[in-house]
């Protein structure tokens, strides 16, 4: 399979805010507190996570003239909770309270160890009060049509199709996260036996996912026909590579299912998310329990879980207008028959199981 592969770009780098970084006198403990997250077993992610969120914070007391550690305030972590509030991004819209939250742990953490560690008197992020962060629901769930419609896609797009229809089956048939799919390794499929090991996925937890005979194959076809001809060496063994010829990095594959997304005519927000959501909703409404989707999306609490349960919405509806006495109309001398009684029971013990 002949294909030619795209040249790389170089990475550009905001230089007015690195170098405001590097030149600030928090950046050596900034230094060591990551090397502190790393020794303590922190994942890659967490520790890359904590430092792009500190080094907003560096940058943003650079800007008003706060230089060190031992200056920064309680009202100081306040005002830039605050701007984290007010913030808006390109496209005009604030920061959720979940990235607002997200952006303010790691200040919480750093002067925590900042404290323990003596370099300043006091934490003055103690106190930091953080955004509540509502669970809520999926707001956009796909559909079965809406997955083969996207899936469907992908025999436009030539031979990258091929590992691109690999990439959305396997998200449809494992709900494994964006990153988790980026780490998977060749060693990891188990194609023969159907299943996938997730290692180090959220909270550096193992797990084993099945794997769908549709994904299977998507993925030999994959595997074995293009992978070979699209990696460069030296050979990483990573599942999916991009046209230049190296593992994806997540923001690449969003942007990737993004584009399938908007060619299938769906404008939901978000993307690899969107198919861990789809699999678990329908898996749900399909009957599947509620623990069995616990284990295969590696959630460690069940209330995590619980959010996909919206999807019984449908069955409630339909017991309620088969029960309720202002949804029916009153039949003197009406009892309901054998079959009718068969059904509503068939129906409450699936609500129950879900």
């Amino acid at each position: 399979m002949a294909i030619k592969r795209r040249k790389k770009p170089r990475a550009t780098i905001r230089a007015g805010e690195s170098s405001a970084i590097r030149a600030s006198a928090m950046s050596p403990y900034l230094a060591r507190f990551i090397e502190y997250s790393n020794a303590r077993g922190y994942s890659e992610r967490t520790t890359e996570l904590r430092e792009g969120h500190l080094k907003r914070f560096i940058a943003w007391c650079a800007e008003r003239g706060v230089d060190r550690v031992q200056d920064v305030t309680r009202p100081i972590l306040e005002r830039y909770r605050r701007h984290l509030y007010h913030y808006r991004k390109e496209s005009g819209e604030p920061l959720s309270f979940a990235t607002q939250q997200q952006r303010l742990l790691p200040l919480r953490a750093f002067f925590k160890w900042l404290a323990r560690e003596n370099y300043i008197l006091g934490n003055p992020a103690s106190e930091l009060e953080l955004p509540r962060v509502h669970r809520r629901l999926p707001a956009d769930i796909l559909s079965r049509e809406d997955v083969e419609a996207v899936i469907a896609q992908t025999h436009l797009h030539g031979a990258f199709g091929v590992r691109d229809r690999a990439i959305l089956e396997t998200l449809y048939s494992t709900g494994i996260r964006r990153a988790e799919l980026t780490n998977l390794k060749l060693y990891d499929l188990d194609l023969k036996h159907g299943a996938l090991l997730v290692r180090e996925g959220k909270g550096k937890k193992d797990r084993y996912v099945p794997l769908g005979a549709r994904a299977i194959v998507a993925l030999k076809a994959y595997v074995e026909d293009l992978r070979p001809e699209l990696v460069i060496e030296p050979d990483e063994g990573y599942v999916f590579v991009h046209e230049f010829g190296e593992p994806f990095e997540k923001n690449r594959l969003s942007d990737l299912v993004k584009k399938y997304l908007l060619a299938a005519g769906i404008a939901k927000p978000g993307s690899c998310h969107l198919f861990r959501h789809a699999m678990a909703t329908q898996m749900l409404e399909n009957g599947a329990d509620i623990r069995f989707i616990q284990a295969i999306l590696g959630h460690a609490q069940l209330t995590t879980t619980e959010i996909y349960t919206h999807v019984t919405i449908a069955k409630l509806k339909e017991v309620h207008a088969l029960t309720h006495p202002a949804e029916r109309p009153r039949v003197r001398g009406y009892e309901p028959g054998d079959d009718e009684r068969a059904a509503l029971l068939d129906t409450l013990a699936a609500d129950s199981e879900a």
